[in-house]
């Protein structure tokens, strides 16, 4: 926390740690930090900021929420093996990702519909990611155009997330798009053909598309513009048809196949002069194996957060076999159940190059707006920060298998899940 701590001469990024710095003296100086940012904290306060159906959007799980608890309890099984007496005074979090050199291996993982969390829907969300120079993705679900979102982040790096809609024209116009407004990769998500049974949604007819709600993404686009036009839809008048043509057109129970994968690959190269391709929501090794051979720059395990197969295998366990199988072959990213700093150091040490974060950063939309956001993602960063320090890590390319005891896999019994 010394602000005049050595540290500042061997870094290429700001002392996160400060923050805790700043968050102690808030008091003394008459001022109180904006809100506690435990994650059983955050979601608290979430709750109690957003509507019903705001609430039941952002936590429901597939099912019973197995996958969602999977997730949780694999991080539990690796322990951190601290390393004493390093000169962690030389000590920098920066890592690089597809050329962009970030603050930290930690990135705004794609959530749609951000106007459900807060009315400027993910413009605050892309102006802090610029801010703190970590790469922002943005969803094709998204609330807000492609081109308003590229503005609000600026010349920070940021990502495309496509849902790749049954549409050609469609598709490569959104591709293009994201283009022509700086996104420098294209992530496709392949885990959502059709969003899973999430009670709560269900029981309270809960889908903000159908009400005509965050489909602007969709409705600024010029080639669905001419669909809705074709079936006499204006989107102004009717706003809740536009937006269950729009979304019915990216995903809802048509399902793509590996056959199409080259075409994207393809096009996306061919439009973006060479951008790197990703595929996210991969789980298996023969699915890894398989984005390798059509040609993928990278891939993104993930099981949705818990969001779509219920019961599925915990995505840490997956990034490990992943990482075993082809982590040589491919950069390998995560997400799913990430909830703090050591979160993010065992899906390193494990063999993930990066890591991005969702539901930690639409908790803070949820509460406070941009504020929140950058409250949320400051103090990760801090935590990251302090953790490499206390742990005895110098930079993030020190974080390995060795850094990590890793138990067996041993789930413990279903009923201890609100304990967690």
């Amino acid at each position: 926390m010394d602000t005049k701590n050595p540290n500042k001469d061997f870094r290429t990024t700001p002392e996160y740690a400060e923050y805790q710095r700043e968050n102690f003296m808030a008091e003394p100086e008459g001022r109180v930090p904006p809100f506690n940012t435990h994650p059983d904290k955050l979601e608290e306060r979430a709750k109690e900021r957003l509507t019903e159906n705001g609430w039941y959007y952002a936590s429901s799980n597939a099912g019973q929420s197995f996958t969602h608890l999977a997730n949780r309890q694999a991080f539990y099984r690796h322990r951190i093996i601290p390393r004493t007496l390093v000169d962690t005074n030389k000590r920098d979090t920066a890592t690089e990702i597809w050329g962009h050199k970030v603050s930290a291996p930690i990135g705004f993982a794609p959530i749609g519909i951000n106007k459900i969390y807060h009315s400027l829907g993910e413009l605050p969300v892309a102006k802090v990611a610029k801010e703190l120079n970590l790469p922002y993705c943005l969803s094709t679900a998204g609330s807000q155009p492609i081109e308003d979102v590229g503005a609000a982040n600026g010349e920070g790096p940021r990502f495309f997330q496509l849902y790749m809609p049954h549409d050609d024209e469609l598709t490569v116009s959104l591709l293009q798009r994201a283009i022509d407004s700086g996104f420098s990769a294209c992530i496709l998500t392949v885990d959502t053909w059709q969003l899973a049974w999430r009670h709560d949604d269900v029981a309270t007819s809960n889908y903000a598309f159908y009400k005509g709600i965050g489909q602007d993404l969709g409705t600024s686009d010029p080639v669905f513009q001419k669909r809705l036009a074709a079936q006499g839809i204006d989107a102004k008048k009717d706003p809740a048809k536009a937006g269950a043509k729009w979304i019915d057109n990216v995903w809802h129970g048509r399902a793509h196949s590996w056959e199409k994968i080259p075409w994207l690959v393809k096009t996306w190269k061919e439009m973006s002069g060479g951008k790197p391709f990703a595929l996210k929501g991969i789980q298996s090794v023969a699915d890894a194996r398989k984005a390798v051979e059509v040609g993928c720059d990278g891939i993104v395990v993930s099981n949705h957060a818990g969001r779509q197969v219920d019961g599925a295998v915990a995505s840490l366990d997956a990034l490990e076999q992943i990482v075993d199988a082809v982590g040589d072959k491919t950069y390998i990213m995560y997400d799913s159940g990430v909830r703090g700093a050591a979160d993010v150091f065992k899906a390193l040490a494990i063999g993930a190059k990066f890591v991005f974060v969702g539901r930690l950063w639409v908790w803070g939309l949820s509460i406070m707006g941009e504020t929140g956001v950058r409250h949320v993602m400051k103090s990760l960063l801090a935590d990251f920060d302090i953790l490499l320090n206390v742990a005895g890590y110098q930079n993030v390319g020190q974080i390995n298998r060795d850094a990590l005891e890793s138990l067996p896999k041993a789930y413990s019994l279903i009923q201890e899940r609100a304990k967690l």
